[in-house]
């Protein structure tokens, strides 16, 4: 279509150029032309011309001017498809991919036909998974283009992408056949396996098997054609072939595990005893490869077991490996594997120290000295895992002792302390290891872990300095690298330090790396089509819609949940106003000291200023030199600065809150602490409706669970206060749906049943329990504190502990100074090396006491 405003001859020249520069990045040169252009008082408002150079002025980063032009271009001329065109480029450059559809559709209602539009809409529409609007407009781009590859792969991934696979496979057919002629290369096999993909996922595995066998010579993925078929084989319960296929695999790769497991699924084995005497053939033909002697383990039942793990061990700590324990650590859910294995060591470990060997028969092969450290050892992270700490704290310093230049020795004795409850001993030791080898980035991560596990931040982030960019902080760059890790840790130590707005910027920050990372997807849309590379296309689509599972994400979401939910509970105050101290009444000599005092901060202030000044400097030159590096791309739009202060002020902190909680409702429903949250979050907005789904997802994943039973019981007792005042269909829905659940009992009567159970269920329940009676039924406080306070009660940890503590100073049970103290002198005495129930002086060492960061509970999660 014409535009509504032609140029004449030279301006339109002249406006040529200006989408030549647009095109080629030369910004300033397009922005000289579009000058000549609108100093001509004829043009001064022609509506293209303005846009075109509010779209230049964007990527020179004035956004505000560009702004300004664009709509003031689009005004003058509302049916230029140029100007709709450009303000959709405008909206998707600041991420409103919303907006932008709306204006690619504006601008082909006057343009129908325009390649470059349809090609943009339809990178919006697959980013926004529009995936209707995303065929419609890949069909439109294939009648237009019909003789180019990625309109046909295009179209034919669009009816993929909504499961219509028999569509997608003709269309790849019809494309293969008309359109790709030899000589065939890796883009064309490439094509051949994402159609095998579309016939498999269709269900139709005859079909996609006899694909794979046509097709074969033209496919240069030889590894992909045999798992691939072997899995068909599998699926078609053609057991023989399949067979023949993963001994072939085994030939090629006998460590890779999936090989024996499928392999093993051929044969149709099911006896443990069968399935032993499989591995045992595969140990005899690869005798160098540990799976099968691995695997074989798992299966193994006693009396064989013996022998085969006695055998496996000794191979182990001959070669001096490492991570034996940890690839054994699986077998110990079997208690009579476990006893074996501590046999075997203890055995090792007298007979090595005597004479050199495994056993004491005369025969035996002398070992050599290290094969008593790797004995050490192994023993070490055994009674660890067993929570015997001193054993365990014995059998490591034995090993120091033997070779006190092993980085490994240190980090397990930080270990053993981490898990025993003293996060300060941890991190000692763990920076005992990594100042023996300052250049390894693994000890240095793990040691600021466990820094930030001792609650000591500031030290966590100079340990992460050393492997960081010069000149910048250790917490921006490790910002602008997406070290989620860190940032998570360093949330939960600021959440358990009571330091809100430094716990929620962390959070926040973690949450905009999912952002970015969602919005990276971005530029493979076109790339993938291009490069042919659709199998995995198709797979970055599918992680990114459930890219908000990951657990780096649920721990954030967690924290700023319980954070948020705190601060609506207990609002923070405004920071009172210093006022000047009264000098008047002072002493001459008090006077000369405050002065000296005032001087001394007022210099601190002006090193900290200047050391900023150039933090920042640096800092803009960096951001500058980058922006230089991506070739004058419109820059991305400027996020809001996280400030902690504000945060923890934050008006409305269920909203926020809600933020948080609404990825992991879709993506993250099955685990119930998604959905126990969701019901604090609705039970402070009385929202009873949502409070019933949340309990009844819940209770769909673990009926039993200690804190489902508290939401029950306040739910019970909401309704009681307020089913008067709910609107007639609520409460009938409510009622129904509760029924089962509630099964006519009150909420004093829930709670009495619940709290005589709990006492055999778990230490977690009996916490539970007793909060629960002691809201309900005061009268019973003594009873309810001496079950919580109880230290038989089963699966009792460190952790479990602690919280019973922290429940007891919140005053969930009421003043009890004097239970506290026996309550924590029992603990000590429980839990001899936790620093939680240790004296405050003996807590945190003279040599860290400035550290502002306490820990106030204890993560002992490896």
């Amino acid at each position: 279509m014409p535009p509504s405003n032609p140029l004449p001859p030279k301006e339109n020249a002249l406006f040529k150029r200006i989408l030549r520069c647009y095109e080629h990045k030369q910004y300033k040169n397009g922005l000289k032309f579009a000058k000549q252009i609108l100093s001509n008082p004829k043009f001064a408002e022609h509506g293209e011309t303005l846009a075109m150079k509010g779209l230049t002025l964007n990527c020179l980063g004035r956004k505000d001017e560009a702004y300004e032009y664009v709509r003031r271009g689009l005004r003058n001329d509302l049916k230029s498809p140029v100007c709709w065109h450009v303000y959709g480029l405008l909206q998707r450059s600041d991420k409103k991919y919303d907006e932008a559809i709306k204006c690619y559709r504006n601008a082909l209602k006057w343009e129908k036909e325009n390649i470059q539009i349809l090609r943009d809409l339809s990178l919006l529409q697959i980013q926004m998974r529009d995936l209707e609007g995303y065929k419609d407009t890949r069909y439109q781009l294939f009648m237009l283009r019909p003789t180019q590859r990625a309109s046909w792969i295009g179209f034919a991934m669009s009816y993929h992408l909504l499961g219509d696979f028999e569509m997608a496979n003709s269309i790849l057919d019809a494309f293969r056949t008309n359109q790709m002629k030899g000589p065939y290369d890796y883009e064309h096999s490439e094509l051949l396996l994402y159609q095998n993909m579309v016939l498999a996922e269709s269900g139709q595995y005859e079909r996609a098997l006899h694909h794979l066998q046509k097709f074969q010579s033209q496919i240069s993925d030889k590894l992909s054609i045999k798992e691939t078929s072997g899995e068909y084989y599998l699926k078609l319960k053609r057991y023989k072939e399949g067979e023949t296929v993963y001994e072939d695999l085994l030939k090629r790769n006998p460590e890779n595990v999936m090989y024996y497991q499928k392999l093993v699924e051929a044969k149709q084995l099911r006896d443990p005893d069968a399935i032993v005497a499989f591995y045992e053939v595969y140990k005899k033909e690869f005798p160098k490869a540990i799976a099968p002697r691995r695997l074989q383990l798992t299966e193994a039942r006693m009396p064989s077991f013996e022998r085969l793990v006695d055998e496996y061990l000794r191979h182990g700590l001959h070669k001096g490996i490492p991570p034996l324990f940890v690839d054994l650590r699986s077998l110990y859910a079997d208690e009579s594997k476990a006893e074996t294995i501590e046999k075997f060591i203890i055995q090792y470990i007298e007979n090595l120290s005597k004479s050199g060997t495994f056993s004491s028969e005369p025969d035996e092969v002398k070992q050599p000295a290290s094969a008593l450290l790797w004995a050490y050892y192994f023993a070490a992270q055994h009674y660890d895992h067993k929570q015997d700490t001193d054993r365990a704290l014995h059998y490591i310093e034995a090993a120091i002792e033997h070779t006190p230049t092993l980085i490994e020795l240190f980090i397990v004795k930080g270990r053993i302390y981490k898990h025993a409850g003293d996060p300060v001993s941890a991190y000692k030791w763990l920076e005992e290891a990594q100042a023996m080898d300052t250049a390894d980035r693994y000890v240095n991560s793990k040691c600021a872990r466990y820094m930030l596990r001792a609650g000591h931040v500031k030290r966590a982030e100079e340990m992460c300095s050393k492997f960081t960019r010069e000149g910048v902080p250790a917490t921006e760059n490790l910002n602008e690298m997406q070290c989620m890790w860190f940032q998570t840790e360093a949330a939960a130590a600021y959440q358990r330090s009571q330091q809100w707005g430094e716990a929620l910027k962390k959070a926040h920050e973690v949450d905009r790396h999912f952002s970015e990372i969602m919005e990276d997807q971005f530029d493979f849309h076109s790339y993938c089509m291009r490069k042919m590379t659709l199998r995995s296309y198709v797979g970055l689509l599918r992680l990114e819609d459930v890219l908000r599972s990951h657990p780096f994400y649920f721990r954030c979401a967690r924290v700023a949940i319980q954070v948020y939910l705190r601060l609506y509970a207990h609002p923070l105050q405004d920071v009172p106003q210093t006022t000047e101290p009264d000098t008047e009444n002072l002493a001459p000599s008090e006077l000369k000291k405050l002065r000296n005092k005032q001087r001394k901060a007022k210099r601190k202030a002006e090193q900290e200023s200047a050391l900023a000044a150039q933090v920042q400097v640096k800092r803009e030159q960096h951001h500058k030199a980058r922006q230089q590096q991506e070739q004058g791309d419109p820059e991305a739009p400027q996020l809001d600065e996280l400030i902690p202060d504000k945060l923890a002020r934050a008006e409305d902190p269920l909203e926020q809150a809600l933020k948080f909680l609404q990825p992991l409702r879709t993506l993250g429903a099955d685990r119930i602490d998604t959905h126990l949250m969701a019901f604090e979050i609705y039970f402070r907005k009385e929202k009873p409706l949502l409070m019933l789904q949340s309990i009844k997802r819940a209770w769909r994943l673990d009926s039993s669970h200690s804190h489902l039973h508290d939401c029950l019981l306040r739910f019970r007792s909401w309704l009681d206060d307020t089913h008067a005042s709910l609107p007639p269909s609520v409460a009938a829905v409510i009622d129904t749906e509760m029924r089962p659940m509630f099964q006519g009992r009150s909420a004093q009567t829930m709670a009495q049943e619940y709290m005589q159970q709990s006492a055999e269920r778990s230490q977690l329940a009996a916490l539970w329990g007793a909060r629960a009676m002691r809201r309900l039924q005061p009268a019973r406080a003594p009873e309810a504190l001496k079950l919580a306070t109880r230290l038989d009660l089963p699966d009792l940890s460190i952790q479990g502990c602690v919280e019973v503590l922290e429940s007891l100073r919140d005053g969930d049970f009421g003043p009890c100074e004097k239970d506290i103290e026996e309550y924590i002198e029992a603990c000590r005495v429980k839990f001899p090396y936790a620093n939680a129930f240790k004296p405050p002086a003996e807590q945190v060492p003279d040599h860290i006491i400035e550290d502002p960061l306490q820990p106030k509970e204890i993560t002992v999660n490896n």
